[in-house]
């Protein structure tokens, strides 16, 4: 999954979080908050939060079976506020098992305290991301991760804060992607290409599947500092070309609006 999901809806069925680590410094959830005013500590229920049950005039669901779902992406599915909510959120999850559900947290340590009672080995539609920004974070996540009963494990290196080593936990036997990129905003931090490739290398070695998904907006690459703006940063990692998918991976199979061929030359073109 090289990419955004071509069939694809947004599922925002609460809203605020509160920072956790360092990743969460410059969130831009809490950026786009400011600039209206809101305050993104206070998490609320939002009005979209029964939106895989609606049906439109016809009776067909407005989400269309077969659509993946984008689920909780301003906020975090685990976080402590929503406690009351996530009961019937996850009657939903398995109500609509002809969608598929994906999220990611910064909050594996909650986990086991936030499943239905029929969950097992995980439900066949869910995709549970684990956001490791830093090496602290990956030693701290990644044991509690790798131990979860989930289906599909995706490790998410974004905002990329530095070089990550993954290579004593044999990602090729739990993982099935992951994703590296850097933060974004004026105030964003560097992610160096190295780190990116570091990532890459273990992918490659243990058959996991890479997306490099976004420089940054300060990204590093033998050893000069790129200022890149929004609109590039996600192009700019496409043209990297160092994305792979192997075919043994279950979600290589969603259909992408595009994937990049792996044997294509490591080079960023940077638009200054």
């Amino acid at each position: 999954m090289n990419g955004i999901v071509a069939k694809s809806m947004m599922w925002n069925l609460w809203h605020g979080c509160h920072k956790l680590s360092a990743g969460c410094k410059h969130c831009y959830v809490y950026r786009g908050d400011a600039r209206r005013e809101v305050d993104s500590s206070v998490v609320v229920r939002t009005k979209n939060f029964d939106l895989p049950l609606r049906k439109k005039r016809n009776g067909e669901f407005k989400i269309p079976p077969g659509t993946f779902v984008y689920t909780c992406f301003t906020s975090d599915f685990f976080v402590e506020d929503a406690d009351k909510w996530r009961a019937e959120a996850w009657e939903m999850i398995r109500y609509r098992s002809d969608l598929h559900f994906m999220m990611i947290t910064k909050r594996i340590d909650r986990f086991s305290d936030c499943l239905p009672d029929d969950w097992g080995d995980g439900y066949d539609n869910v995709t549970i991301c684990c956001t490791v920004e830093n090496q602290t974070c990956a030693d701290y996540r990644l044991p509690i991760y790798r131990m979860a009963p989930i289906k599909h494990k995706i490790i998410i290196c974004e905002p990329l804060l530095e070089r990550i080593d993954l290579s004593t936990y044999a990602v090729g036997e739990w993982i099935e992607q992951i994703v590296a990129g850097g933060e974004s905003g004026y105030e964003a931090r560097p992610c160096d290409f190295e780190w990116v490739m570091d990532l890459r290398r273990i992918c490659v070695e243990n058959k996991v599947e890479f997306w490099f998904k976004q420089t940054g907006s300060k990204f590093v690459k033998d050893g000069k500092t790129y200022n890149v703006k929004r609109q590039f940063q996600h192009s700019q990692a496409r043209k990297a070309g160092i994305n792979n998918q192997f075919i043994n991976c279950p979600l290589s199979t969603i259909n992408i609006t595009r994937s990049v061929n792996a044997s294509s030359p490591h080079r960023v073109v940077l638009l200054l």
